[in-house]
């Protein structure tokens, strides 16, 4: 996966002789190496002060902002899934039943690897049912109903509609996530939906504005 902080360190390496009586000491990074931060989208790359790098370089322990992150993206990727399990019965463009059948086989694994990572962090995960309000690009029970009771082109257009949002939706999430969290993981998985999901919004556009 991609990580949104890509650091590029020049190592000044000490590697001394070895002798018998001595342990072999560790390669030692020079602190005065340069570390480049790619900006977000549409912003400049910068380097970071060796004070601003110490904490800008993500870590292994998890904070509030990752274990809701991952919660909240469990409950909206399920309800993605949902939605892409109507289509095959309901659609009428190949090209849609394509699209989602992607969203399963990507948003699947997705909800597997989240899960498994909140229990490795000894936190709850959501039952699939759990409670959604607020959360951006959540489909409301009515649109989902009226989802539901679609056929053809009306099914289509519905889901091209509402998906988009939901994308939409699951990358503003990350982009929080992105700016509050702190475990490494995290940060590659959001970065991972981000991108991904954007290529799909592509995708849908341009299938709303076909012939």
């Amino acid at each position: 996966m991609r990580a949104a902080l890509v650091v590029v360190v020049a190592l000044a390496v000490a590697l001394p002789g070895c002798s018998s009586g001595t342990t072999p000491k560790a390669p030692r990074a020079d602190s005065t190496a340069p570390v480049i931060a790619p900006g977000r989208p549409g912003e400049q790359a910068r380097t970071l002060s060796p004070e601003e790098a110490a904490t800008a370089v993500p870590t292994a322990t998890a904070n509030a902002a990752d274990v809701k992150y991952v919660q909240d993206m469990i409950v909206h990727h399920r309800q993605a899934v949902d939605m892409a399990l109507l289509a095959p019965n309901r659609a009428e463009s190949a090209k849609l039943k394509g699209l989602a059948d992607r969203i399963q086989d990507v948003q699947g694994p997705e909800i597997q690897y989240m899960s498994t990572w909140l229990r490795e962090q000894e936190q709850r995960v959501p039952e699939h049912h759990a409670r959604h309000e607020g959360m951006p690009g959540m489909a409301t029970p009515e649109q989902l109903e009226a989802l539901k009771a679609a056929q053809g082109k009306e099914f289509d257009r519905l889901f091209l509609q509402l998906m988009i949002n939901h994308h939409l939706g699951a990358i503003e999430m990350s982009k929080q996530v992105l700016t509050g969290g702190s475990h490494i993981k995290i940060e590659e998985l959001a970065t991972d939906v981000s991108v991904e999901q954007a290529a799909e919004i592509r995708r849908m556009q341009e299938m709303q504005t076909a012939p």
